[in-house]
């Protein structure tokens, strides 16, 4: 019933409790949701001043290792040698590499699971092929991590997709060329506006997803919320240390896009 049920499982199922779950101190917020509702313990590993995994804090003891890629909220990519190096060195854990937007511009980490058994890879069809109400998601790892999903998912839900959402989530995937041409569009639109922005005099990080976070130099990322917020224009905001001064813009329509622009060009004029 979507990734979502698919890593809550993960959590129940193939994490050592003995050690704490490592994932990156900004990262998707239900993570600390989940340790706190099954009594993990859990630590947050600072990203790097550019908001990118530094694969030798990893190290060491731990009960598991959960990481999206591109990261969620900053859109930030990392490189399948960084995902090898975190296999390597933690032979005994599971990694978990959470792909929800992993289509909008990176390589996804399936291709390494042959390689490490300790690998699982958990991908979603809510983004990319833009099927949230379906709720399909999707593990892939070796047979024994996969085996130990099943027996958690059959004690709580035998079956969490019902006929009609599997087989449209079997005809989405026949359709490779549209997927391929909306995901392009996605790409596209995401590198405009992250150029327009920062001739506006944004700073925008190198984002993999179909999201941009931006800061302003001399505007505050609050400020500007509330100015589009009367605009009628909804970014995300978030009231946090590192990231409080950036705003989370989804990548819409061309019109969107516009829209948004205009209003930022007033609000920083």
């Amino acid at each position: 019933n979507g990734s979502d049920e698919v890593l809550a499982h993960v959590f129940q199922a193939l994490l050592r409790k003995d050690f704490p779950l490592l994932f990156p101190d900004i990262s998707y917020s239900f993570y600390p949701v989940w340790c706190e509702l099954y009594s993990i313990n859990w630590c947050e590993v600072p990203l790097d001043s550019d908001f990118a995994i530094d694969p030798t804090r990893y190290r060491g003891e731990n009960g598991g290792i959960i990481i999206p890629n591109p990261n969620a909220p900053t859109g930030v990519l990392m490189e399948l040698d960084v995902i090898r190096d975190l296999l390597t060195q933690n032979p005994d854990s599971v990694v978990v590499i959470d792909e929800a937007y992993i289509d909008f511009g990176g390589r996804s980490a399936v291709c390494l699971i042959e390689e490490f058994d300790n690998l699982l890879v958990v991908q979603t069809m809510s983004k990319s092929w833009a099927l949230a109400g379906l709720r399909v998601g999707v593990a892939m790892g070796s047979a024994e991590l996969i085996e130990g999903l099943e027996r958690v998912k059959n004690s709580f839900n035998s079956y969490p997709l019902d006929v009609l959402a599997q087989r449209a989530a079997l005809a989405a995937l026949e359709d490779a060329p549209y997927f391929e041409a909306a995901c392009r569009r996605v790409v596209a639109s995401r590198e405009r506006l992250s150029l327009e922005l920062r001739e506006l005099g944004f700073q925008v990080l190198p984002s993999a997803a179909n999201f941009i976070m931006a800061t302003h130099p001399e505007r505050s990322a609050r400020e500007l919320f509330r100015g589009l917020r009367q605009r009628g224009i909804i970014v995300r905001y978030f009231d946090r240390p590192r990231i409080d001064e950036y705003l989370r813009i989804s990548i819409g329509t061309d019109e969107d896009c516009d829209a948004l622009l205009a209003a930022v060009a007033e609000l920083v004029a």
